[in-house]
């Protein structure tokens, strides 16, 4: 039964590419295990709720169960889940029922500012060995890049992410004949009949990413699309991300784990529910520059494949608490 003898909070601003925002959570049990855990980009209340009320929730408190525990965010229930798998010697991925010990990696690519340096930076991913690719499109810039990478590369399995910039469904239902496997985020995810009415124009699968099991209930109702991204960092609890996996799985809906954001321990998350066996899509870690992360080994894909940890328990990676102490630009402890 884990009980916290102390709890460190960390802002941490990143150094590298889109100096991105983390709230990192240390725990720290009675008998010295620790456990980590990471909010990506928090909400704006988070930091003083956690240093007003987590204290108190957490400290000297008995738990059996990181569920159990009241009243956490994200990154609490993180921490936990790291607590209270370290303590009982199993990793993560298996704690929460995953199945793989290696996943498949997409890479996403950013619009280009021509059509020849898009092919190149393909050609270049490609030869590191990734054999799916994420183009990300908007309105205008959309048709021709697929086009182009389609004509260079026949047999790559394609995606494209539309980040609910287009309002209109014309031009992605052109991406369909160049063989696109997923058009992600077409529409804002609030338009459910947006999606609904792609889909029934399109066979590549329409992909929502939603936040509650209450939204995907929506889209299941009306069969608006045929594929979940799951960024399991968006969810309040590791176990809430579960049930949209379960629920989505039995829907008969592929699923795609995304998360490619944060300093470490949110991406080693993303890896640990991409191995449930309803995550049958390639995974999405691959954002931000690898000199980001304080953890050790990095989580990443080598030649397009993800390993998942399972000869560590835990997160199955080593958090570089100097590195975490000297980036902070707030700490509070309890």
């Amino acid at each position: 039964m884990p009980r916290v003898r102390e709890l460190e909070v960390f802002r941490v601003v990143l150094p590298f590419g889109r100096r991105t925002e983390s709230l990192l959570v240390k725990l720290t049990d009675h008998g010295g295990m620790i456990g980590w855990g990471e909010a990506v980009t928090p909400a704006p209340k988070a930091w003083s709720r956690l240093e007003e009320t987590l204290g108190a929730e957490l400290v000297g408190v008995d738990w059996e169960h990181p569920d159990s525990v009241p009243g956490t965010d994200p990154a609490v229930d993180l921490a936990c889940w790291d607590l209270w798998t370290r303590m009982r010697g199993v990793p993560l991925a298996d704690a929460i029922g995953g199945t793989r010990t290696s996943l498949v990696a997409t890479v996403r690519l950013t619009p280009d500012a021509s059509l020849e340096s898009l092919v190149t930076r393909v050609n270049q991913q490609v030869c590191a060995g990734y054999g799916h690719v994420t183009l990300d499109v908007r309105p205008g810039w959309d048709v021709e890049p697929v086009r182009a990478v389609r004509a260079a590369y026949p047999a790559l399995t394609l995606a494209v992410d539309g980040a609910g910039t287009y309002t209109e469904d014309a031009q992605l239902v052109a991406l369909d004949s160049y063989g696109v496997e997923v058009i992600e985020r077409p529409f804002p995810a609030t338009d459910v009949f947006a999606h609904a009415a792609l889909q029934d124009q399109v066979s590549a699968s329409v992909a929502v990413e939603l936040r509650s099991t209450a939204d995907l209930d929506d889209y299941l109702t009306v069969r608006a699309a045929k594929v979940l991204l799951l960024r399991p960092s968006a969810f309040p609890s590791l176990s809430e991300a579960r049930r949209a996996h379960d629920r989505a799985a039995a829907a008969g809906w592929d699923i795609q784990c995304t998360g490619g954001e944060g300093a470490g321990p949110a991406r080693a998350a993303t890896v640990a529910v991409a191995a449930l066996p309803g995550c049958t899509l390639p995974c999405d870690v691959t954002q931000p520059p690898r000199n980001n992360q304080i953890v050790d080994p990095i989580v990443g894909a080598n030649a397009g494949v993800i390993a998942v940890p399972l000869t560590q328990p835990g997160l199955g990676h080593t958090v570089d608490e100097a590195r975490v102490r000297r980036l902070a630009k707030d700490y509070f402890h309890a």
